[in-house]
């Protein structure tokens, strides 16, 4: 084969489409198996190559940095992705991944559109393809979160749109990309497709089918403001007025059928996968991670939520097939982090388990700074299980930087339930390579870490004792799907571990085009047609 063969324009797919599915575990893929139709997850599968022992490599596992190190091909380390939000020791304040001030809203006057990707430090595959295609190839993200659409989409992207709800159930962007919403937004908007999800939510099928969860009525799930059980049916209008109006749409399963819904239209509006020149869409299904936070990983609630996602992506798939052409897109379906099951029922269980009070611990280590170096204002912040010191006041205290660190480390190894601490000196000088060390590493970043960093137990969470969350190292938030079909993709499947960031070489050497530029991943030349 000629060396060429694989960047000839006629090779390549008209559009590329990459899917997160927010939350969603490995297992699940297997669990709900029997349940799903044949047109949704299972004709990815069975048509594609699934990787089944697909990890992150890096922590914190937050929406944030997934998104940011599927699409860039790195981890938090190279990307500055460090969290969903973080202390910034430079500006003395918290900042979100995706918020940015000098930007406008558009589409909506509230601020909900002050966001552009200008905190990543790192491209995109998409933003090659833009650089690679003369920008003409589009990239296009969609997500209800707007860091689901953003990150993904890159520096370049001609678009990003995300939901607000409220009062308003609208699809917005900002001034980063656009000065208005382009006419088929605004069709979209006007037709008021959205507020018809605002409706009963019972089960997809007889509640009694659903073999593959816990029983609909327990102690482990939050629920809704205004109902009394966590059970169905869900009368999401009455709802409403007690749970953020149409914000509600969003941590139930009909946010997909919506983010299913506009995906489509933006296919068609902005005229993707339309000529020779290859397009990229990103599409985040947000959903399923506010009903897990919500109702957790053993729930009726997350079972159907999955059983409806799956004829969600059956509809996108079709509809593929009739505006792009089947063999003509290529589709990766991969998830931005897993979830612990909620440690109150682990414990009903007899295994170890539990929570952190992060508020309660805080108050402790502070105290025992102040205690121990008889200085009241050493600590800046305490956040994402980072500690961040105030390092004018360690000069004017004439303190040494890693004798501090040295001594808070050693007095949170005593504190239960923490497991490991790492200080800034180790993290920056040490060469980790597998472990909780490694992914630790991976997702310090030198600039905009703290100074300690510490890991609680398997099992240990800081959240409240329903419902569920995730952000950890541990296997129940590492091990996720990851799934190719479509053009220039063998059938298959593989039990070799692969990681997070070789998604993006391997779409990139698909193409013909350069790696984003901090990639750190390798291509998966496994899948790759001859």
């Amino acid at each position: 084969m000629s060396p060429l063969k694989a960047q000839i324009v006629n090779e390549k797919p008209k559009l590329v489409v990459g899917i997160v599915v927010d939350q969603m575990r490995y297992d699940y893929l297997t669990r709900f198996w029997g349940q799903f139709g044949d047109e949704g997850f299972k004709r990815l599968v069975n048509e594609g190559f699934n990787f089944k022992n697909n990890h992150f490599n890096y922590v914190p596992t937050y929406t944030g940095p997934g998104h940011a190190s599927v699409f860039t091909g790195t981890t938090p380390e190279y990307n500055g992705i460090i969290g969903n939000g973080w202390f910034d020791k430079f500006e003395n304040k918290s900042v979100y991944c995706a918020g940015d001030d000098s930007v406008e809203s558009v589409g909506t006057t509230s601020e909900a559109g002050r966001m552009s990707p200008h905190r990543m430090k790192s491209t995109t595959f998409g933003d090659e393809n833009r650089l690679h295609t003369q920008m003409k190839g589009k990239t296009i993200g969609i997500a209800l979160k707007d860091r689901g659409a953003i990150l993904p989409a890159g520096h370049t992207a001609n678009a990003a749109y995300w939901f607000h709800g409220r009062e308003e159930a609208k699809w917005i962007t900002s001034t980063y990309y656009m000065k208005g919403l382009p006419d088929w937004v605004k069709n979209f908007n006007n037709s008021e497709k959205a507020k018809t999800y605002l409706k009963t939510w019972n089960t997809l099928r007889d509640i009694n089918s659903y073999k593959e969860s816990g029983v609909d009525e327990n102690d482990f799930e939050f629920g809704y403001q205004g109902k009394e059980t966590a059970t169905f049916p869900y009368d999401l209008k009455t709802l409403a007025s007690e749970n953020g109006e149409y914000e509600l749409i969003k941590a139930t399963p009909f946010g997909n059928d919506l983010t299913a819904e506009f995906a489509k239209a933006a296919i068609k509006g902005e005229n993707l996968g339309k000529d020779d020149v290859t397009d990229v869409l990103t599409l985040s299904f947000s959903s399923t991670d506010y009903v897990g936070h919500n109702f957790g990983v053993n729930s009726k609630e997350i079972e159907d939520t999955y059983l409806r996602l799956d004829l969600a992506l059956a509809d996108v798939l079709k509809y593929l097939d009739q505006t792009v052409g089947e063999g003509e897109y290529t589709v990766f379906l991969t998830a931005d982090h897993g979830g612990v099951d909620v440690p109150s029922y682990l414990k009903s269980r007899k295994i170890p388990s539990g929570y952190f009070d992060d508020v309660t611990e805080n108050k402790k280590i502070e105290e025992f700074v102040r205690e121990e170096f008889k200085v009241d204002s050493l600590i800046q912040n305490i956040s994402n299980s980072q500690i961040f010191l105030d390092y004018k006041v360690m000069r004017g205290e004439g303190l040494d930087a890693h004798k501090v660190q040295q001594k808070i480390a050693h007095y949170l190894l005593q504190q239960k339930s923490i497991s490991r601490v790492y200080t800034r000196e180790q993290l920056q000088s040490g060469s980790f390579t597998k472990g909780i060390s490694s992914l630790i590493q991976n997702g310090f970043n030198q600039e905009r870490s703290g100074d300690v960093v510490f890991v609680l137990d398997p099992g240990y969470i800081i959240y409240p004792e329903k419902g569920t969350t995730h952000g950890s190292g541990f296997i129940y938030d590492t091990h996720v799907p990851l799934i190719f079909f479509g053009k220039g993709i063998k059938h298959g499947s593989s039990l070799e571990r692969t990681v997070i960031p070789d998604i993006a070489p391997t779409i990139s050497a698909m193409l013909g085009i350069s790696y984003p530029d901090a990639s750190s991943g390798k291509p998966l030349s496994i899948i790759l047609e001859d």
